[in-house]
């Protein structure tokens, strides 16, 4: 091999020395940008979940303090109960649309034992406990929050 041929092919060696290193570095360029934004969306779905989450706790919480004024012989506050449990309902809704089915179905059913209580038309041994129906909605909750924590112990 003369000198001029030598040198052709070092220079095509280099090139494909170059090119290889470009597309290997693109391509990890690229799988680490969709790893970015695949991070990024799951990040926004959790905060949209928890979103919802927190307006609903806040409606349920609200639903209970005068369900628990009136279990105390209380006077009723200035809130009225209508727009609580319309408050608890579209908050309801809002959970349905960005968690899952499992967190919509313990949300369901959390509204409407609040709903059944807030209407004093409560069956008598039917039925989960309001209480119950509050501890299965906090664990899916934070199940759909992805928290990774135990369960709490009641």
């Amino acid at each position: 091999m003369d000198g001029a041929t030598g040198g052709t092919v070092l220079a095509l060696v280099g090139v494909l020395l170059g090119t290889t290193g470009t597309l290997v570095g693109q391509y990890l360029a690229t799988r680490v940008e969709v790893q970015r934004d695949r991070q990024q969306r799951k990040d926004v779905e959790r905060t949209e979940r928890k979103e919802a989450i927190s307006v609903f706790l806040a409606a349920a919480q609200r639903v209970e303090l005068i369900l628990d004024r009136r279990k105390l012989g209380l006077p009723a506050s200035d809130d009225p109960a209508d727009e609580r449990l319309h408050d608890l309902w579209l908050a309801k809704k809002a959970v349905e649309l960005t968690c899952s089915h499992q967190t919509a179905q313990v949300v369901h059913d959390y509204t409407k034992a609040l709903h059944a209580h807030m209407r004093d038309a409560v069956p008598t041994g039917q039925g989960a406990t309001k209480r119950e129906c509050r501890h299965a909605f906090m664990e899916a909750a934070r199940d759909a929050l992805e928290s990774g924590r135990p369960r709490i112990r009641r």
